[in-house]
């Protein structure tokens, strides 16, 4: 064990090496491809015949030297010092541009791939910058240079690197507001140090032999960013691309690349550890009890005898080689709450799954990293890392070791862009960096998130609820996409409710939705008095989502209390429209039967058939189940729709009227 230690020991001291340099990102950039080090593939990916490809390190400063010389010529007339926006999908590209961009002496502001062209303009003019690079195929205000082009461009090998030394992240836009958070290369190259004291607690993380890590994280996300791109570069590892976030493409690219290392956002674990139940649940039987007994053996909770064949490596492999293969080292969930039931399930399979702490404004900062199980089940975020320090601020004298966490670190941002104009990052007198969320350390140094600070519900005996502790216990619903939890005053009450919103998956029909209300009542009659759930809400729309795939609480619940028509209850009836000429009791089950057959062809849930919902551009249809629609309501209503009036019914409504029409001739 010493002499694992020792050599894993030895390989982080290349750390010390790059904090004798001027810790600027040309620095990191030539300590990860020197070739002092005999480092092998740096970037694997499948190319568009299928075939998968690596890039070499040895490789690695060539090419990225040859993007830089592209990047030079196609901004040509930009300012050196200027910011250029980086708006691209992970690939084998991004690091070579973000490097090349570095190295052409621009400052890159790395934007999320997805953002919609109206806001990433926003971005563009808060940011002040000049240019971008993007995945896009639209064009923008600034100068675009799309990625594919690039390619098209001669390489100058007579290029003068001009190296810039700072790089731009955006906040997720969680509090509503959009901050910019500016990091230069000691606050980058700290980060790299927080790493330092990992092989004091754990040789699984980082250490000398191959690792394999999924790029699934965007990497203008800073979890990405730091937690794969950065450590693993530095380090000399090969990081994976896929082409895409479908299970097919993760589960096919982990287990051809011989994936070690995985890092993901909660709501992925989640998924993985509902399908591994469901999975079990539907086949029943001895397979459900052996997994059942396979997560108990490997959570500590039973000896290997009881466990069984359950507890042998051939039957963790056999499941493992249905997800992520069997050679993963190490997980880590980021970016939000995890629930005790997925780091059980998730462990149990035998798969090291861990959580770590980060922000946009100062890194990551923590990671439970306890080669122990029973440690990781409880969610700790860990301790701080080499040269962090974390403290409580508490305000209830009842909860000594409860309150807000503040962040002191080389790491945090220098400075921050806020509406378009720059100020230093907003510390404490004492330097350090306010979270907003609620912190609770044990005995033993080890930290617990409860919460952001503004989502926080004080119920009707002044009690704090944290919304991520009720959302877990409603996770693992089925017909559901996403849900959110928030506290909502009604009328004029001192008090806020717990409220739960539901957005459903199309699959919720009638039937599904009768089993959905009965599992959510059934789990909230579980829960203590002061933890149920007063409110179910189903949003018609999709859900709102950051960057990690949160929900966005504060717009839900802005959302509700300004367009509460957005919102309804399961036992909710729709008004229906009165017709000229037709009572209520005419109209009523004509529009009540359309719906249902709208939502039948169209594998929607009633809730989403809006009476006006146009057909195609409202709801998704299209020509040939047109046709289907109008064949169901001639027979349900034993009426013949004259085929002059085929597209010009586009909506229940119309149908509706059309069948009164019919029947009273």
């Amino acid at each position: 064990m010493y002499a694992e230690y020792r050599s894993v020991r030895n390989y982080f001291e290349s750390i010390n090496e790059l904090l004798k340099t001027p810790m600027t990102m040309q620095d990191i950039f030539l300590a990860a491809t020197s070739k002092k080090y005999k480092r092998k593939k740096a970037l694997t990916f499948q190319n568009d015949k299928g075939k998968i490809q690596s890039i070499k390190y040895k490789h690695y400063r060539v090419r990225a030297f040859e993007m830089g010389s592209r990047l030079d010529e196609a901004l040509k007339g930009i300012q050196k010092g200027s910011v250029v926006a980086l708006k691209a999908k992970n690939s084998y590209k991004w690091p070579l541009i973000f490097w090349g961009l570095l190295m052409c002496g621009y400052v890159p502001f790395l934007m999320d791939a997805k953002l919609p062209k109206e806001n990433a303009e926003h971005l563009l003019e808060e940011s002040k910058a000049q240019a971008i690079v993007t995945t896009d195929i639209v064009s923008y205000s600034k100068k675009t240079i799309q990625v594919d082009s690039l390619e098209s461009i001669k390489i100058n090998f007579r290029f003068a690197e001009k190296w810039a030394n700072e790089v731009i992240f955006s906040s997720s836009g969680t509090t509503g507001n959009v901050k910019l958070m500016v990091y230069n290369g000691k606050n980058l190259c700290s980060q790299i140090a927080a790493a330092y004291s990992m092989p004091e607690t754990t040789g699984d993380i980082m250490y000398a032999g191959e690792i394999n890590i999924l790029a699934m994280l965007p990497f203008h996300h800073i979890f990405g960013f730091v937690a794969v791109f950065l450590w693993y570069t530095f380090f000399g590892k090969n990081i994976v691309f896929i082409k895409d976030m479908s299970p097919k493409e993760v589960m096919g690219m982990s287990q051809k690349c011989g994936v070690t290392h995985v890092y993901s956002v909660p709501l992925f674990w989640d998924m993985i550890a509902q399908n591994v139940l469901r999975k079990a649940e539907l086949e029943g039987g001895k397979k459900a009890e052996l997994l059942a007994k396979m997560i108990a053996y490997n959570t500590k909770k039973i000896t290997v005898e009881e466990a069984g064949l359950a507890g042998h490596p051939i039957a963790v492999r056999t499941v493992q080689d249905q997800l992520l293969g069997h050679k993963i080292k190490f997980l880590i969930s980021g970016g939000g709450y995890i629930s005790e039931e997925t780091l059980n399930v998730i462990n149990g399979i035998g798969y090291p799954l861990y959580n770590g702490y980060g922000m946009t404004e100062a890194g990551v900062t923590s990671v439970e990293l306890s080669p122990k199980v029973v440690y990781r089940l409880k969610g700790s975020i860990g301790r701080p890392l080499h040269g962090v320090e974390y403290k409580i601020e508490n305000t209830n004298p009842l909860h000594p070791n409860l309150g807000e966490l503040l962040i002191k670190s080389p790491i945090t941002h220098v400075r921050e862009i806020i509406n378009g104009v720059e100020q230093k990052a907003t510390l404490t007198e004492d330097g350090y960096f306010r979270t907003g969320d609620i912190a609770e350390v044990d005995a033993t140094g080890f930290y617990f998130i409860k919460g952001r600070i503004k989502d926080v519900i004080i119920n009707e005996n002044g009690e704090n609820i944290y919304p991520d502790e009720i959302e877990s216990y409603f996770e693992g619903l089925k017909h559901i996409n996403h849900l959110t939890v928030f506290g909502f005053k009604k009328g004029k009450s001192t008090h806020e409710d717990i409220t739960l919103v539901l957005e459903l998956s199309n699959d919720c029909l009638e039937e599904q939705l009768k089993e959905l209300k009965e599992n959510i009542d059934n789990i909230n009659a579980s829960l203590q008095n002061e933890k149920k759930v007063a409110r179910v809400l189903i949003y018609k729309d999709k859900l709102p989502l950051t960057a990690s795939m949160k929900v966005k609480r504060f717009q839900v619940k802005d959302q509700l209390k300004n367009n509460p028509n957005m919102f309804a209850g399961f036992d909710e009836k729709k008004e229906v429209k009165s017709f000229d000429g037709f009572t209520k009791e005419e109209v009523e089950p004509v529009v009540i039967k359309m719906r249902e057959i709208f939502a039948k062809i169209l594998i929607l849930p009633i809730i989403k058939i809006e009476d006006n919902a146009h057909w195609i551009n409202d709801l998704g249809g299209d020509s040939m189940s047109y046709v289907e629609l109008i064949n169901t309501i001639n027979s349900e209503f034993g009426i013949s729709i004259p085929e002059e009036k085929y597209g010009k019914l586009e909506n229940v409504n119309d149908f509706a009227y059309e069948v009164l029409i019919a029947k009273k001739k």
